[in-house]
């Protein structure tokens, strides 16, 4: 399984099933400030719905198509951060995350984020990977920029959340050292 250490603190770990209710407790405490950026959030309603999304992010790793991992700060689940999917043609991936909101504002993210980075770069050996970010999230759009990803535009009307629809920008990082 995939488990990453980043510092005495803290660490990414893949999410296993018995993780589902501790999951689920996170989103759900936070579930007013997430839901004003996350389009799920109102789909998750229940312990089987987070168990659900984790047997979906398994068989993602199983496939060889990137991971999902939970960031533990403390021995407590703070958040999720992982890939959406890997394009193996263009060696070329994204990253999608969110915290809870206890845990936000102590770096967790940024530790996180660059220790998936240094991860596609140094072990998958991809040539590119994207981050994109609502607008108006700046919590979001800190990440890319404390990680040195260069904004390269702005989809408008990118994505539909609950009704309304906002633009995303879009923030690149060019492995330099693969062919």
């Amino acid at each position: 399984m995939f488990k990453h250490v980043i510092n005495e603190h803290t660490e990414l770990r893949l999410l296993e099933e018995r993780h589902a209710e501790e999951l689920f407790q996170l989103t759900d405490s936070s579930r007013e400030s997430l839901r004003q950026w996350l389009p799920w959030i109102d789909a998750t309603k229940t312990v089987e719905n987070s168990r659900e999304f984790i047997k979906g992010t398994l068989k993602q790793f199983c496939n060889n198509d990137g991971f999902q991992a939970g960031i533990w700060y403390k021995g407590e689940l703070a958040g999720v951060a992982g890939l959406h999917t890997i394009n193996w043609s263009n060696r070329s991936t994204s990253i999608g995350y969110w915290l809870g909101e206890s845990f936000q504002g102590k770096g967790l993210m940024t530790q996180a984020c660059q220790a998936i980075v240094d991860y596609c770069f140094q072990e998958l050996d991809l040539k590119r990977i994207e981050i994109q970010a609502a607008t108006g999230n700046e919590k979001s759009i800190a990440i890319p920029h404390r990680l040195g990803f260069k904004k390269e535009g702005c989809l408008e009307k990118s994505e539909r959340l609950y009704g309304e629809y906002v633009d995303h920008y879009v923030f690149g990082l060019i492995n330099d050292t693969h062919s």
